[in-house]
């Protein structure tokens, strides 16, 4: 047996909507910018030659229905729902053709962002990694099986405090979830236990303590929280 210096974390992992299991996760990877709306409130010009990608930490994962703690060293902490991608069985291919990948399920999740660390980042061309990595940042839902998703017609959208702030069907994002699987398979290989977060709508907008966010995607678990 393994002896460690010091106790290891938890593995982090996701309730699976319907069963007893959970999904452990690996990975997140995330993609920017894939709503031409968004990126126009932003301040960017659309990309559609290719998506582009940042990570989060598995362990800045928090659970659905758990309170967020307002994060350290930030006055703008900003709320940002995006449909979640969980990988199933081992890809391990490069450049697979993306209906060969293993998709296990979806679900609905909020990439939390400290916006104001994240623009002092982009001006000074450095990475994101502080805006965007942090404990309880990527708040995530239950993971729907993708045999029971329908997702062709869906909307996604997100509520604060009963307010609806974001609100777009998921055929307005530039790079649908089969091209971005297929292409983030050039850079990584996939393994079990990854999840991808694949953008969000506009709207996106700052949270103080207090405020209950609701995410939802048509067919799917919800994702909430209140902000402490």
């Amino acid at each position: 047996m393994t002896q460690y210096c010091f106790a290891p974390a938890d593995q982090p992992s996701l309730p699976i909507a319907g069963a007893a299991d959970r999904f452990p996760v690996r990975r997140i990877f995330c993609v920017g910018r894939n709503y031409a709306a968004h990126a126009a409130e932003m301040g960017n010009a659309v990309e559609t030659d290719a998506p582009f990608y940042f990570t989060k930490s598995a362990h800045a994962l928090l659970q659905a229905g758990q309170d967020m703690p307002y994060p350290q060293a930030t006055r703008d902490l900003h709320h940002e729902v995006e449909l979640v991608v969980a990988i199933g069985q081992s890809v391990g291919l490069t450049n697979p053709p993306a209906d060969e990948v293993a998709i296990f399920g979806y679900a609905v999740g909020l990439d939390m962002t400290r916006r104001d660390l994240q623009a002092a980042a982009k001006d000074g061309r450095k990475p994101w990694d502080t805006g965007k990595d942090f404990e309880n940042a990527a708040i995530i839902g239950a993971i729907t099986p993708a045999e029971g998703a329908l997702l062709d017609a869906a909307q996604i959208r997100l509520d604060v405090n009963g307010q609806m702030r974001q609100s777009a069907p998921l055929s307005d994002m530039i790079h649908s979830v089969k091209a971005i699987i297929a292409h983030l398979s050039t850079l990584y290989h996939l393994r079990s236990g990854d999840l991808i977060m694949t953008g969000t709508p506009a709207g996106v907008g700052a949270v103080q303590r207090g405020d209950k966010l609701s995410g939802s995607i048509d067919g799917l678990e919800p994702v909430t929280t209140t902000i402490v």
